[in-house]
């Protein structure tokens, strides 16, 4: 596990969201992404979503991790961010909040940090075994302080889909899953610009296109209604994906 202090001092050598290709073929879209509330209603049924996704040894851990997604966000704005070793780059915790935060790479440091070797499943059919690190989205709950109403905490990224910033969501469920952390470490170092940098959500129970990578913003909401198109997703919205992509 890399030092917190490593975190803190270091500023961050580090630079996500989606799968590496959208799946194009429509029967292909159908069989996995549709009938949605019947999927989602069966899945929680048969599954113990506390439960724990399987974690791995050292040794087992993949020789090469393939980028989903963006591979570089390409903005002047992240290009800045990027340059200055992202020392400037804030993540924003808001919505419904009684604390709203703007944490830096050291704050994030600060809070107890996991470490967990697991398995990442793409859509596109392809899986890889890493190893990542950082704070329980939890906490950073926690400090924030929910207030009742919130329902959903939806994920903004520096990335952009047709002009406008890459989003997910997640339930309250998976928010605090013990395994739901914000990785700023891969393998023992700071992301890099292709998994992520600075900051990537981490849901092991979930499939690869929901990991939101490049985090700018991070909001409790009562409702997914006025989110994107209101599926709570920018594949969910546009290709069909399901809301809820448990494994």
């Amino acid at each position: 596990m890399i030092a917190r202090r490593t975190l803190i001092a270091g500023g961050a050598g580090l630079v996500l969201a989606g799968c590496d290709r959208v799946i194009r073929q429509p029967e292909v879209r159908t069989i996995l992404f549709k009938g949605e509330d019947m999927h989602r209603g069966l899945q929680r049924a048969l599954s113990n979503r506390d439960a724990l996704a399987p974690e791995f040894r050292p040794d087992q851990m993949s020789p090469r991790f393939r980028t989903n997604g963006t591979r570089d966000p390409g903005t002047p704005e992240y290009a800045a961010l990027r340059a200055g070793r992202f020392a400037d780059w804030r993540l924003t915790v808001d919505g419904l909040v009684a604390r709203p935060l703007r944490l830096s790479l050291g704050d994030l440091g600060a809070f107890p940090q996991r470490a967990q070797i697991t398995r990442h499943d793409c859509v596109e059919g392809w899986s890889a075994i890493g190893k990542w690190q950082g704070p329980r989205l939890g906490d950073v709950l926690n400090a924030a302080g929910l207030r009742d109403a919130a329902r959903y905490i939806v994920f903004t990224c520096a990335d952009l889909y047709g002009g406008a910033p890459y989003y997910e969501s997640i339930d309250l469920v998976d928010a605090f899953h013990p395994q739901t952390i914000l990785a700023w470490a891969m393998n023992d170092r700071f992301l890099d610009v292709g998994h992520g940098a600075p900051l990537r959500l981490r849901v092991e129970r979930q499939l690869g296109y929901k990991h939101a990578k490049y985090l700018m913003r991070v909001s409790a909401v009562a409702s997914l209604d006025g989110i994107g198109k209101g599926r709570g997703g920018y594949w969910e919205d546009n290709v069909d994906y399901d809301w809820w992509a448990g494994i």
